[in-house]
């Protein structure tokens, strides 16, 4: 039996694990951090890197559940100009080019003060 340590183990699953990731797909989001407590008077955004997949074409960003913004880019940020106050989940859900999600989404939950 090889002895491998299990650093260089745990990192070969974590890159496996990436690699298929990516091959579906994948929604990042970079900021705001889940939980985090905004101030409605400053110009929050929501910062994302996406890999759309082989059936994804671009992204939605959903309100609580509700629709506010179509992207078509895949790295960047957009302004939270129309999200609500208090308890939010902002989520970002890859679509295909029938606007129909496929499965590939990212959350956060906030509150804007």
């Amino acid at each position: 039996m090889t002895n491998i340590p299990i650093r260089a183990l745990c990192a070969a699953l974590l890159w496996a694990t990436t690699l298929v990731a990516s091959a579906e797909g994948m929604v990042t989001i970079l900021s705001p951090a889940d939980g985090a407590r905004l101030n409605a008077l400053d110009d929050n955004v929501i910062s994302y890197r996406i890999v759309p997949g082989p059936r994804g074409d671009h992204v939605h960003l959903y309100d609580n559940g509700n629709e506010i913004a179509v992207i078509r880019s895949l790295e960047g940020s957009y302004p939270l100009t129309s999200v609500g106050m208090g308890a939010r989940e902002i989520c970002i859900k890859v679509v295909n080019r029938a606007h129909v999600p496929i499965g590939i989404e990212g959350c956060v939950k906030v509150v804007i003060e």
